[in-house]
């Protein structure tokens, strides 16, 4: 009688104990046939260009998990096949590839992307781009970029969504959509990658993989939101980051990685390296030699090495050693498996052949509607735009028919041959006559010896169309830049053009902000591009002739001068704002020292930008009327709804972004002027009213507080609905 029931209180017990994910028991099963060098492979990514014998022997050897940049399908399955077929457990690899905006149809960059303000894009843009990868067999990808990026001399800023973090996590969360899908073992399901953790887009000087130095304070407020949205919306991996950050490197840092990422975070996805990032931890001055850095990085809960070739090097030695214990190995390799699980590639390791993969009509036409979108009207006098009466164009600039530069960077599968430019999307309209003659041969050309050519083009024409801005080289990783003013002799040659008295429209096509307020007041109109795709040019020809009309908004602040970088909206007040400005220009000779005010701004600028975040013209106009608010209380358990009118008082229909802001007016940490909290993209009829609608939550009021705790506080608060940063009258709601 005792034994039965001490087994039917065992059977009671096993009753109710949590049946264990199945996964999780797989990799449990899996884990306990592994030999400490199998698991330690699995730790280890290689480049696996090509298929060498030496290659295949490692992956024979179980001595590799993942492979970059293997593009061709056949070699992919290949090389699958060893690992799935000739090694001792069968364990299949991951094949993964920089596909940062695009795989061969190339979409706007990233800061392109945010410009359109439209999510639903960004996501077809990454679905696109899913489907044309995972055709050659990549399933996994090192983006989304979302690393808050506010100084405009960083090469960098064109990969990431901007200034803004609340943009930030919106249009990650909508590429990691686009990517994974709701099922990741889908045959065109990619593994995101949220990048770079943490702080890398704050690098000193705008310089890149230079040192950052954040407040814990800031970090939880401005750099780390998007990140912890990238978790809730299941993105499947994580990167660490090049830079250091407070002294420490992101690869080795077990704040970022255990402490922030995997117990307050909880999460369980694959954090693998930047390519090399954990040897040089060196150079860092943080690791004395490799196997210091596969300590450090292995202790930091980094479950993946790219290229560094520490783990697969130096692990084993370090668990004998007793300096890395096996239990941490165990835990990397566990979402190591876990991935490979959760993307189907046991039960279906192989890339089945798609017909016609890539360049699909449906596919072009998202990248034009995305270009379309992502184009900024940033001046517009006289209505010169859209053009109509016209019967001839000069098409001029360096920047009018180069396919590789309207791509921009980051585009390693993307085929110049394939860009549609400008010049050949104007040629294609019936009834303009096209006057093509660039001027210039590049960007950075200094020799002034065709700007004659070119203006006697303009001298033709009804019309100037001018490309400039930066050539796709100029910007992306390494690619910084004291200077953001147009490169070359582009500025002599629109001066030139400017002098023709012909209406002159420039339109910019570049991989950053760049200071071209000169240059802007010479023209008529101008467009905005952040290079925008294999479908730029139908997009601008499309916008330009009135097939379109532009929508698109700054995701950055455009300033004035670099010597106002960085420079970004959300900045927080002075004790002395700006008021009775005096510029340089302006001030008496022999001026006394406070005679003209002491308040901050520069006297050489001013203190506002050229343009604001989140400015964009349209070719109609719109009125606002002022925010409605529900209550003009809101308790900490409750919520407000705003709404506001925006009519369409202008001739043509179009969409409009409207951007609800939000200030702590008085808080036990200063905060700032205005911060983003939503936006609507709205379809408006020409002479109707759409109302848009909000919601503000206690918890969209929040911020960091000096014990590192967040919420928001009792208080004042103003609220704006505009068309952008600048402009709007505030309503006020208190928080109690």
């Amino acid at each position: 009688m005792k034994h039965v029931c001490i087994w039917g209180i065992a059977a009671l017990m096993l009753a109710c104990t949590p049946t264990k994910d199945p996964v999780e028991q797989k990799i449990d099963e899996l884990l306990s046939q592994m030999t400490l060098q199998e698991k330690i492979g699995q730790m280890n990514q290689l480049n696996g260009m090509g298929m060498s014998d030496d290659l295949k022997a490692q992956i024979r050897e179980g001595r590799v998990g993942s492979l970059l940049n293997e593009v061709n399908v056949d070699v992919v399955n290949e090389m699958q096949r060893v690992a799935v077929e000739e090694s001792r457990l069968g364990i299949p690899l991951i094949f993964a590839r920089d596909v940062i905006h695009g795989f061969k149809t190339i979409f706007p960059i990233p800061l392109g992307q945010a410009a359109t303000w439209n999510p639903e894009i960004v996501e077809a843009g990454a679905r696109v781009a899913a489907k044309e990868a995972t055709a050659s067999g990549i399933r996994w990808t090192f983006s989304p970029m979302i690393d808050v990026s506010r100084d405009a001399r960083w090469g960098r800023i064109a990969e990431s969504y901007g200034e803004d973090t609340y943009i930030n996590a919106v249009m990650g969360v909508a590429t990691i959509k686009g990517y994974q899908t709701d099922n990741l073992a889908d045959s065109t399901a990619m593994a995101a990658c949220a990048k770079h953790f943490c702080g890398y887009g704050a690098s000193e000087s705008g310089k890149d993989y230079n040192t950052t130095w954040i407040p814990e304070v800031q970090l939880r407020d401005v750099y780390l939101p998007s990140f912890k949205a990238a978790v809730d919306a299941g993105c499947a991996t994580f990167m660490c980051s090049f830079n250091d950050i407070n002294g420490v490197p992101s690869t080795g840092s077990k704040f970022l990685n255990k402490r922030i990422l995997r117990e307050e975070w909880q999460y369980d996805g694959l954090l693998v390296t930047d390519w090399g990032s954990m040897q040089q931890m060196i150079p860092h001055g943080y690791c004395s030699d490799m196997k210091d850095a596969a300590e450090k990085a292995a202790n930091a809960a980094v479950d993946m090495d790219m290229m560094s070739y520490g783990y697969i090097d130096h692990l084993e030695d370090l668990v004998k050693e007793g300096k890395v214990s096996e239990k941490t190995i165990d835990e990397a390799v566990r979402n190591i498996l876990r991935l490979k699980f959760r993307l189907g590639l046991f039960e279906n390791p192989y890339t089945a052949k798609v017909e016609n993969p890539y360049y699909r009509p449906e596919y072009l036409e998202t990248a034009k509607q995305a270009a379309i979108e992502s184009t900024i009207l940033l001046k517009n006098d006289n209505n010169v735009l859209p053009l109509s009466n016209v019967t001839s164009v000069a098409v001029v600039g360096p920047l009018s028919n180069v396919g590789v530069d309207q791509i921009g960077t980051w585009c390693f599968d993307g085929e110049p041959e394939k860009s549609v430019t400008p010049m050949q999307a104007f040629q294609q309209l019936e009834n303009v006559k096209v006057i093509a003659e660039p001027g210039l041969q590049y960007s950075r050309d200094k020799s002034q010896a065709g700007i004659n050519k070119a203006v006697a083009a303009a001298k033709k024409a009804d019309v100037v169309l001018c490309f400039v801005g930066e050539e796709a080289i100029l910007s992306g990783e390494a690619k910084c830049r004291a200077d953001i003013s147009l490169p070359g002799a582009q500025s002599q040659l629109i001066k030139e053009l400017k002098a023709t008295g012909k209406p002159l429209v420039l339109v910019v096509m570049a991989g950053r902000p760049l200071t071209m307020g000169a240059e802007i007041n010479m023209a008529d109109a101008v467009l905005w591009q952040f290079h925008a795709g294999t479908m730029a040019g139908p997009a601008l020809a499309d916008l330009i002739m009135g097939k379109a009309v532009p929508s698109g908004k700054l995701p950055v602040t455009m300033p004035k001068m670099v010597g106002q970088v960085p420079m970004y909206y959300s900045h927080k007040n002075t004790g002395r704002p700006a008021s009775n400005i005096t510029l340089i220009d302006d001030i008496p000779v022999a001026a006394g020292q406070f005679s003209i005010g002491s308040t901050s701004y520069h006297l050489d600028a001013g203190d506002k930008p050229l343009y604001p975040f989140g400015y964009g013209l349209s070719y109609t106009s719109f009125e606002y009327g002022q925010p409605v608010l529900s209550d003009s209380v809101m308790k900490q358990d409750g919520q407000i709804t705003v709404t506001c009118q925006v009519k369409n008082i202008g001739k043509y229909d179009a969409y409009e972004t409207a951007q609800l802001y939000t200030r702590d007016l008085v808080a036990s940490l200063c905060q700032p002027v205005r911060q983003l909290k939503g936006f609507q993209k709205v379809w408006i009829k020409a002479g109707e009213t759409a109302t848009v609608t909000f919601t503000v939550k206690p918890a969209d009021l929040a911020f960091c507080h000096e014990d590192m705790a967040t919420y928001a506080e009792p208080g004042e608060f103003h609220l704006w609905v505009s068309a952008d940063s600048q402009q709007g009258i505030p309503v006020k709601f208190v928080l109690k």
